[in-house]
């Protein structure tokens, strides 16, 4: 997972032997690329005799990581649905699995986190993909971001985690705003604002809004500066 390929590169480069071909940061990064977090190449993974694959819940099959573990590979899998979740994973893969302690990055992005939630509330959609339309819903990393800016996600209560709907769905919702980030799908200024006339929109970095890692603790001014500036 890149989020995790990220921590792992700032924290521990030396350790790091592979990463899927998704994972761009840092930049500049010079590892064998082992394909995408749904069809990684488990030969070239075994063929680099890793101590250690770190994998998520979200983002890996349980396919591959029980066949990595039966072919005698070790798999760390984290499973994160909110600030405080992502937190103690990577504090426990440092820390117990690592044995390198807290990283100063993630020590910061903690503080910044713990910051009060701004005020007043603000209603927020927050698509994720296009044709289908499909937003963020209950239960992930994303919507417990927005809950501590300060932003009230309008599909908080439906019943999928990533609920497919219509375009017209979203502005029924009735939306302060509508948040579209250039990760998964890459909204631009010229595809995603003009399907919601009317209504505000912000373009924000989808990095920012769910990955984990060094990035964790800058996001979080970012993300104000886009949604409640």
């Amino acid at each position: 997972m890149p989020s995790l390929t990220e921590a792992l590169a700032e924290t521990v480069p030396e350790r790091l032997v592979g990463a899927t071909d998704w994972c761009s940061h840092p930049a500049g990064l010079d590892v064998p690329r082992v394909r995408g977090t749904k069809n990684p190449d488990r030969a070239a993974i075994a063929a680099l005799e890793p101590d250690l694959v770190v994998c998520n819940r979200e983002e890996n099959r349980r396919l591959d990581v029980d066949r990595l573990r039966a072919a005698g590979v070790p798999v760390w899998v984290t499973v994160v649905e909110s600030v405080d979740e992502g937190l103690a994973s990577l504090r426990r893969l440092f820390g117990a699995v690592l044995d390198v302690g807290e990283p100063g990055w993630l020590s910061a992005a903690a503080a910044e986190w713990a910051r009060p939630v701004p005020a007043p509330p603000r209603r927020v959609a927050v698509p994720v993909w296009r044709d289908p339309w499909m937003v963020v819903g209950p239960r992930t990393f994303t919507g417990d971001v927005l809950t501590r800016l300060g932003l009230v996600n309008v599909f908080a209560a439906a019943e999928d985690r990533y609920p497919t709907v219509a375009a017209a769905d979203i502005t029924a919702a009735g939306p302060d705003l509508v948040v579209l980030p250039d990760e998964p799908y890459l909204f631009t200024a010229d595809d995603g604002p003009e399907a919601f006339p009317g209504f505000r929109t912000a373009l924000v970095s989808g990095r920012d809004l769910t990955w984990y890692g060094p990035s964790l603790g800058p996001a979080r001014a970012r993300l104000l500066a886009a949604t409640r500036g």
